[in-house]
């Protein structure tokens, strides 16, 4: 393994007034990376082996040029730490404030949400908290009308939301509404320091105290309306969806669930999901059987719901009544790699909508997954390839905003290591750039506004996806085939400007 660096050094050298113009300007152009860190492995529901973090947040700009970070905050000490018991600081963006939300992960107490501004710098400002209402909070997403941040508490499997303002982003209120599907009742199973199985394994006996109760995992609601929550249950082998009040900022009622793959008789353990940006198609992964489900989404339905809630009507007559179809589940690991040896971490989607990335805690790679495009298969699945990740547990990954690049939080090895990502073939190939962080377990990347920018609604970069940008036909003048045309113009586009941006910085520096 190559010798892994704290930060990246550059020179200062005196440079003509125009050059700095351009490179304070290209700032605003380069991304913060803010990367996460476990400071206290008793209060979690797994077990890492790395080292535990004394500050609980680092701060990086990344230079899109060659993959870079330098090293720009540390933030959280450990008195501070312990005080606010963030063992897990998760980062969620919000691109229009600047606003950064980070929670706690605590088997023992409620978690805490916080949200911060963040500065070119990397400075942090705290704008307020709240109490997440259940405990080991794990995942945060906010409304399309940005007016509700809506949390997953996984080891109690509790989800709540809390209303936020639209104009600063920070909490405006209590809890506004809570879904148990315990009904109060206390936990079968016993946290692993007393007694309790290591959450991090996949034998079976750590599964069937796993599976002994329902455990959240995440949240996300469907792209069309915006008032169907997609929650998957770990614990239950379950896609749970539920219709959200997206007026009052409220989970109303589980209109319906739906296994989470073949039903082969062992666990599969959904973690996480995401949709397609283009076509009515949805990704679970799940993690104790190393697969990835392929969904197909019938928007109608969704769009039945959101209507008959306007007009006043009851629901009823929904329950039961899915939005998805399984159509294909895929291996996330080789046939012959043993599944007890692996789980799987994060689910992800390219921004071109051509390919799926999840990572693989155990055989110690991403797999990558091509989208098929077009016929009767479109949206299913083909292996192109594992790639190992230069370090051991990669829970999490995220691309740059351009897509370029991949960074991999390798949680075990205490290293974030950085990859090119090709577009065309969706291979990732080591740059060389690998930094030392203590127990990474999740990267955030914000592409922070420039106040001189127009403020695009919805521009949030979430735990596991960014808002996809389907608009609902009300919205849209445009045909489904010109929308599609258009934004695959966009992507195109979008990438070769972050190529003549590299392009025209390394040329400054060179005259």
């Amino acid at each position: 393994m190559a010798p892994l660096n704290e930060h990246s050094t550059s020179s200062i050298v005196s440079v003509p007034e125009s050059i700095a113009t351009y490179h304070r300007h290209n700032e605003m152009n380069e991304q913060l990376m803010v990367i996460s860190c476990y400071s206290d492995f008793e209060k979690l529901a797994h077990g890492p082996r790395g080292t535990e973090a004394s500050h609980c947040l680092y701060i990086y700009r990344f230079h899109p040029a060659d993959g870079s970070m330098v090293l720009l905050n540390i933030t959280g000490d450990s008195n501070e730490v312990l005080f606010s018991l963030t063992e897990r600081t998760l980062p969620f963006h919000c691109y229009s404030l600047n606003v950064l939300y980070t929670c706690t992960e605590n088997i023992e107490q409620n978690g805490l949400i916080i949200a911060y501004t963040i500065g070119i710098d990397g400075e942090l400002t705290k704008l307020s908290s709240c109490d997440a209402g259940g405990t080991s909070t794990c995942y945060l997403t906010i409304d399309r009308d940005q007016k509700n941040l809506l949390a997953v508490n996984y080891w109690d499997s509790t989800i709540v939301t809390i209303p936020l303002s639209p104009q600063t982003g920070e909490f405006v209120g209590e809890i506004s509404s809570k879904y148990d599907p315990k009904q109060g009742k206390g936990m079968v199973a016993a946290a692993k320091k007393n007694g309790g199985a290591n959450h991090s394994n996949n034998d079976e006996s750590t599964i069937k105290q796993r599976q002994a109760d329902p455990h959240s995992h995440a949240v996300v609601l469907d792209p069309y309306c915006g008032c169907i929550a997609f929650v998957p249950c770990l614990g239950k082998d379950l896609v749970r969806e539920f219709f959200y009040d997206n007026v009052n900022g409220k989970i109303q009622q589980e209109l319906n669930y739906l296994p989470s793959g073949l039903c082969t008789g062992h666990p599969d353990g959904p973690r996480y999901l995401e949709f397609h940006p283009k076509h009515n198609i949805m990704y679970v992964v799940n993690e104790l059987s190393s697969t990835v489900a392929v969904f197909s989404v019938n928007k109608d339905v969704i769009r039945a719901i959101n209507q008959a809630f306007k007009n006043g009507e009851s629901l009823e007559r929904f329950k039961g009544q899915s939005t998805l179809t399984l159509i294909q589940s895929i291996s996330t690991i080789p046939h012959a790699f043993p599944k007890k040896l692996n789980t799987c971490g994060r689910l992800c989607l390219h921004k071109s909508g051509r390919f799926v990335l999840v990572s693989n805690r155990g055989h110690q790679s991403i797999a990558i997954m091509s989208i098929k495009e077009r016929g009767p298969s479109k949206g299913q699945l083909t292996t192109v390839g594992y790639f190992h990740t230069r370090g051991e547990t990669p829970r999490h990954f995220k691309f740059d905003h351009s897509g370029q690049y991949l960074l991999v939080a390798n949680q075990d090895t205490d290293n974030l290591a950085i990859f090119n990502f090709n577009q065309s073939s969706g291979e990732i190939k080591f740059t060389g750039n690998e930094y030392r962080i203590p127990s990474p377990n999740f990267v955030c990347c914000c592409k922070l506004h420039d106040d001189d920018e127009p403020i695009r609604k919805s521009s949030f970069s979430t735990v596991d996806s960014e808002i996809s940008g389907i608009a609902s036909e009300e919205c849209s003048t445009f045909t489904v085939d010109s929308k599609k045309k258009l934004q695959d113009d966009l992507a195109k586009a979008l990438v070769e400007v972050e190529r003549l941006k590299a392009s025209l910085g390394m040329l400054s520096l060179i005259n």
